[in-house]
């Protein structure tokens, strides 16, 4: 029988023996705490979430503001709204995912947090970071257009009619699971070992993934799937409803995001087999 050759893969082929999963993230990171790099991603995170909360509320008030029983088209209704959003965080994860990943979002921190992709420290930081974020952005927004703000709701989300609160909730919840799973799938260490145009291209899924989740959503609870984003507008809005509503938009994504890291990373990538053959090889070994 002829000897098997060792043929060298061709240019862009990739062996799945060739690759290992980056280290989890440590759950307590004190050493960031003193890199620069660390509080640079939290003022990329503030800021990308203050933009993104801007664009958003403006589009969603200039959109009502030109709707009116005369002009039912003059605004660009839910598909303008829709791309405003998923455009903004198109650009803005293409943006700052070089310095802070791009989360610009709690429920995605949330996720990539119980993926062990971040520490403790940086997921709560994060969050407080984006929050601010969104709150100055809501108020920036209100500034621009005080006379159509209270008017027109501040852009909060808020359950609409004849949907009940679990409704709402499924809502998010899907809406957030679509939108965390793709993030997922986008910045997966083994496609980007293996494609090299993945990360390029990663923030046009992710982009995408919003502008679907709004068009499904936006007619149940104006869409939320960003705790952050739901949070800094009732803050500025301040009103009973916006409140009463809330916990819709905090709840729903906490879970979806924890439902697709789960599916992603024991599922899908198998982390579930491969923790249960070492559990059973070192049982072995024993």
């Amino acid at each position: 029988m002829a000897k098997d050759l060792d043929v060298p893969p061709e240019h862009g082929s990739f062996s799945g023996k060739d690759y290992h999963d980056p280290p989890p993230a440590p759950l307590f990171d004190p050493v960031e705490l003193g890199q620069w790099s660390f509080y640079r991603a939290l003022i990329a995170e503030f800021v990308a979430t203050l933009l993104f909360l801007y664009i958003g509320v403006r589009t969603v008030i200039g959109n009502a503001s030109s709707t009116t029983n005369a002009n039912p088209c003059g605004g660009v209704g839910i598909l303008g709204i829709s791309w405003a959003f998923g455009g903004m965080i198109f650009v803005l994860v293409y943006c700052t995912a070089g310095i802070s990943g791009g989360h610009i979002n709690p429920a995605v921190t949330f996720g990539l947090f119980l993926a062990r992709k971040v520490s403790l420290v940086r997921a709560v930081l994060y969050m407080v970071v984006q929050c601010a974020g969104a709150i100055a952005g809501v108020g920036l927004a209100k500034g621009f257009q005080k006379t159509y703000y209270q008017e027109y709701h501040g852009g909060a989300n808020m359950l609409s009619a004849g949907y009940s609160k679990g409704v709402g909730l499924a809502a998010e919840l899907i809406g957030t699971f679509v939108l965390v799973y793709t993030v997922f799938s986008a910045t997966d260490p083994k496609r980007v070992a293996r494609d090299s145009h993945v990360p390029v291209l990663a923030p046009l899924p992710i982009g995408f993934a919003v502008f679907m989740v709004h068009l499904a959503t936006i007619p149940i609870t104006g869409t939320g799937i960003n705790p952050a984003r739901s949070l800094g507008a009732a803050v500025i809005y301040n009103q009973k409803k916006a409140w009463d509503d809330l916990w819709i938009f905090w709840v729903g994504p906490f879970i979806g995001a924890a439902a697709a890291a789960f599916y992603y990373q024991f599922i899908l990538r198998a982390g579930a087999a491969k923790a249960l053959g070492s559990f059973r090889s070192s049982g072995t070994q024993a």
